[in-house]
């Protein structure tokens, strides 16, 4: 696999000598967002998309919504980052795995849900003018970081905005995600997101 915490380097020293960017970042939710705006506010204007169809049920979804909100309020960085929020509408995850439901999680249907918010920040990012677009699922050791780079720039190519790749558990990003989490109080939560890594959870708990 590339290292692609080496190809984010490469990009960040480009970028260094040129006029600041703007990046706009697709964010599943605080934990995973703290390192990574944290460590990218430096180089970047940050605007964080929350845009996760796949998370369920409501409730839990606008939980972590606010808890974003929240933590891009408290959280001192080296430039300011905003918030936009995405639709909702859990229909787009279902519909886009029908059929692969029964997959263990970290498979084919995460692949085609990585791509559902991939693709949505990158349409996004070209309407509004973005440099960049991103995620930060990178940070999560449970995520195919190749699998996200790989969607990433595909989708870069066919909207005509630069990826920006990442592999955010590297340098301890995990580690330092875990605590801002402590030093924020933030909320983790125990699943992914969607009904079916909610349901793998709980068999893990009951195991």
């Amino acid at each position: 696999m590339l290292n692609y915490q080496k190809k984010l380097e490469e990009q960040l020293s480009e970028i260094c000598s040129q006029s600041r960017k703007s990046l706009l970042l697709h964010a599943c939710c605080a934990p995973c967002s703290s390192y990574v705006i944290e460590y990218l506010s430096e180089f970047f204007d940050i605007t964080l998309l929350y845009f996760n169809p796949n998370i369920s049920p409501e409730e839990e979804y606008r939980k972590r919504f606010a808890e974003l909100e929240r933590l891009i309020g408290e959280m001192p960085l080296k430039s300011s980052v905003r918030l936009m929020a995405g639709r909702y509408d859990t229909r787009e995850f279902f519909d886009v795995v029908k059929g692969l439901e029964e997959l263990p999680e970290g498979g084919e249907r995460c692949f085609k849900c990585y791509r559902l918010r991939l693709e949505e920040a990158a349409r996004t990012g070209r309407e509004r003018g973005f440099d960049f677009f991103g995620t930060t699922l990178s940070i999560s050791p449970h995520k195919n970081a190749e699998k996200l780079n790989l969607i990433g720039e595909e989708l870069g190519e066919r909207y005509g905005i630069r990826y920006l790749y990442g592999d955010f558990k590297k340098r301890n990003g995990y580690k330092r995600s875990i605590e801002l989490s402590e030093i924020y109080g933030l909320y983790r939560q125990n699943y992914c997101g969607c009904v079916f890594s909610r349901m793998e959870a709980e068999k893990r708990g009951k195991g």
